[in-house]
């Protein structure tokens, strides 16, 4: 049977090795947590504690600002010490609640519910209030994507269980560790939407993984569970919509556009989490590893937790790292200190040693048009990155350099080692801010 996939692509080494077979293990934070205000895209919610105010877990300590923000709880019990900017691991400056951690984890009362007796208003609105967006990297607030237009026919929700960035494994551990869950939270979400019909699209180098799951979904008429190409980026949403449906999104418009919905598989846990249990998002899974560390694992954590005590809880390194990264190698971004807090959006710390990371110096382009043929969206990288460079951005615009998807494909093959990527996400935060 042919697999499901989408044009293009590359598939760069996987690194999955390190910790695809080692289960999930928590982590109670040492010291104190930061949770910024801003974890998500759209508007930063905004504090609603103060210095010296007593905290529990699942307390909502930021309020959504606008249709697209969400809200924001503590992921401890303790004194707050602090409402302050802090920098995040992308260098931007966000507010953030401290709390000094009292080691109890007192919680406030969770409201377990029988989501069959619930209506679609009240779901929607349960996901808003735990503060829930896409566990995938991107952080869109997922109210938002249970709400897509009214003239809008949703028949296909599509649980994106891809997980095609290298080195990451959270989301493989959580199918083989919740997939019962998993299943919970798409009939919650097929709820919402009865005329769809769910897909679960796993790539197949996760065998273990899609048979966890085909064994999950048995006697589900509307879930099905697809095996796609292992290929990068076929967890991209556009590029997973068509490896499945073989639908194209029209440049410039959502999934809801061609009749789908698409959610993380993680995403879909905290769906159910919430919605069954009463709980908001206040941990996630992250995959810590890389060859500099000692013992590479999949870890859940609280919200706010440092990401050196991440790194510290995975024994450290076994040598100092050349690069470390927030997420995958592909799509993630280096980082210039581990002394920032880890968010909803936090799926991977990766450090490398020199040995598989030394940055070579770039050169000039020679026009071999490696990265068109690789480029899942069918742009042309070389004309967008030398177009930026210049701050030529009528012309990026024109080029549709908005469709990136920041997969960094086209980097991944520059035989010049051409910042691509870089050069095309600084262009395209200028001309989507126009």
């Amino acid at each position: 049977m042919e697999l499901l996939t989408f044009k293009n692509g590359v598939h760069p080494p996987h690194g999955k090795h390190y910790t695809e077979n080692k289960l999930i293990e928590e982590y109670l934070p040492k010291g104190d947590v930061v949770i910024p205000m801003s974890q998500h895209i759209g508007s930063p919610a905004e504090p609603i504690v103060k210095k010296g105010d007593r905290v529990l877990v699942g307390q909502k300590i930021g309020e959504a600002k606008g249709f697209i923000s969400t809200n924001v709880h503590a992921s401890v019990s303790g004194i707050v010490k602090n409402v302050s900017e802090i920098a995040l691991f992308n260098g931007l400056k966000s507010k953030a609640v401290i709390i000094e951690n009292d080691g109890q984890y007192e919680e406030v009362e969770a409201v377990k519910r029988d989501w069959t007796k619930l209506s679609n208003e009240e779901i929607v609105n349960i996901v808003k209030e735990a503060g829930i967006v896409g566990m995938g990297g991107a952080t869109f607030p997922t109210h938002v994507k249970l709400t897509p237009p009214a003239d809008k026919k949703i028949d296909s929700i599509i649980v994106n269980a891809a997980e095609c960035e290298p080195y990451l494994t959270c989301d493989h551990r959580m199918m083989l560790e919740k997939s019962n869950e998993i299943v919970e939270g798409l009939k919650i979400v097929l709820k919402i939407f009865p005329e769809a019909k769910a897909y679960i699209g796993i790539e197949d180098n996760k065998p273990n993984a899609i048979q966890a799951m085909k064994e999950a979904v048995k006697g589900e008429s509307n879930i099905e569970v697809k095996s796609v190409k292992t290929k990068y980026p076929q967890g991209a949403e556009k590029q997973l919509i068509y490896a499945i449906t073989k639908r194209e999104v029209p440049s410039g418009k959502l999934p809801s556009e061609v009749g789908c919905v698409v959610q993380n598989v993680d995403t879909i846990y905290e769906i159910y989490n919430a919605v069954v249990n009463g709980k908001p998002l206040t941990s996630r899974v992250a995959t810590v590893t890389g060859d500099a560390i000692k013992e590479p694992k999949n870890i859940r954590f609280k919200i706010g937790t440092s990401l050196k005590e991440l790194v510290e809880a995975a024994g450290g390194f076994v040598e100092e790292p050349n690069k470390i990264i927030s997420g995958g190698p592909m799509m993630g971004m280096a980082m210039y200190s581990l002394d920032v807090p880890a968010t909803k959006g936090t799926s991977g710390v990766l450090c490398l040693t020199k040995k598989v990371s030394e940055n070579e110096e770039e050169s000039n382009c020679i026009n071999c048009g490696k990265c068109l043929e690789v480029c899942p969206m069918g742009l042309m990288p070389t004309k967008l990155a030398s177009s930026a460079a210049v701050r030529d951005y009528d012309t990026f615009d024109k080029l549709t350099g908005r469709d990136c998807i920041e997969c960094g494909c086209c980097s991944y093959v520059c035989p010049a080692r051409r910042h691509l990527l870089q050069r095309i996400r600084s262009g395209k935060k200028v001309v989507c801010k126009r």
